[in-house]
């Protein structure tokens, strides 16, 4: 739905969140009602912690799929981010200097992924897929195939340490979603790619730097992806040159589910961390409920392809509603 400025945002921002949060709330009595143990502090915490890492990258990922594109990169990036860090902090670079260039590196990323969709005018789809390639191929090359072991405790504190109970991680990655969510809804030049995103002509005819909106929108995707591949690493104290190869699949659900659309101009920030809460507390009920792996699989294959339908029958009615 528009307004005669753009995109209703209010009506953007509200429905699928109200949705995902019954569907959650709905689940875990469903859940509770079989085992003892899902509402249990240590299970919980467990649930926020294993949503710390996808939860971030659905951060960025919301704001690309909002402005109309896509990046199949973010689980290399993480990936390449871990590695990146561990090297340095071998090489004798201090912990905050090392946590800065790695994050500088992710960030590249993103630039790289921007030029290459903003500025060349590539699919989103083929040059996300070809820099995913290219940046696990460079970890590889760079790690010789193995994995980075022994991280100081220094470093190792930001995944292991925490207030009381509670890690590290969970308090970042919760700061960083209520910052960029707050940013999102009332930041002029945040809601600037939700105009991209419906209508890219419009924007720029409006005035809008489409440019700048969409590398700008990468360069976070990467920095998101770096920071949760940083969290990783410090939670495990080693930086493994597999992690991430089905991260991006994962936060795309994620954020298909919380809202966000493949077509663009729909979605918040708040929604896709919702979407990927939703995924790890299904992940986590299976597996209490004893759930062979193998139809873990396929339900998760069966979640992502009804999101997909969902938001191909939302279009379909958008745009029945722009006819009328």
């Amino acid at each position: 739905m528009k307004t005669k400025n753009g995109p209703d945002l209010k009506m953007l921002a509200k429905n699928r969140e109200v949705v995902v949060i019954l569907i959650l709330l709905a689940g875990t009595c469903l859940v509770s009602a079989f085992t003892p143990y899902f509402l249990t502090s240590a299970n919980l915490l467990s649930i926020f912690m294993g949503v710390s890492v996808e939860g971030l990258i659905a951060v960025g990922m919301a704001l690309v799929l909002i402005n109309g594109g896509m990046d199949l990169a973010v689980g290399s990036t993480m990936a390449f981010t871990g590695v990146a860090v561990g090297l340095l902090l071998k090489n004798g670079v201090p912990v905050l200097s090392a946590i800065l260039i790695a994050m500088l590196l992710s960030a590249g990323i993103g630039l790289m992924n921007g030029l290459l969709i903003a500025k060349l005018g590539l699919n989103p789809f083929i040059a996300t897929l070809g820099i995913m390639s290219a940046i696990r191929g460079i970890m590889l090359i760079l790690s010789k195939g193995m994995a980075v072991l022994d991280m100081p405790p220094a470093f190792t504190v930001i995944g292991q340490g925490g207030f009381g109970n509670i890690q590290y991680p969970i308090f970042i990655t919760i700061s960083i979603v209520i910052i960029s969510d707050i940013a999102l809804r009332n930041s002029r030049f945040f809601r600037q790619s939700y105009y991209v995103g419906s209508n890219e002509k419009a924007a720029k005819l409006n005035g809008i730097n489409v440019v700048k909106v969409k590398i700008f929108n990468y360069c976070i995707c990467g920095l998101c992806a770096g920071i949760a591949g940083i969290i990783v690493t410090a939670r495990f104290g080693s930086a493994s040159v597999t992690l991430g190869s089905n991260t991006a699949l994962s936060v795309i659900t994620a954020c298909i589910i919380g809202g966000a659309s493949l077509n663009g101009g729909q979605g918040t920030i708040l929604g896709a961390f919702l979407g990927a809460l939703f995924m790890q507390v299904l992940s986590t009920s299976l597996n209490l409920l004893g759930v062979n792996i193998y139809w873990q699989n396929l339900i998760t294959g069966i979640i992502l392809i009804l999101a997909i339908l969902i938001d191909s029958l939302n279009e379909m009615r958008v745009s029945k509603q722009k006819m009328l």
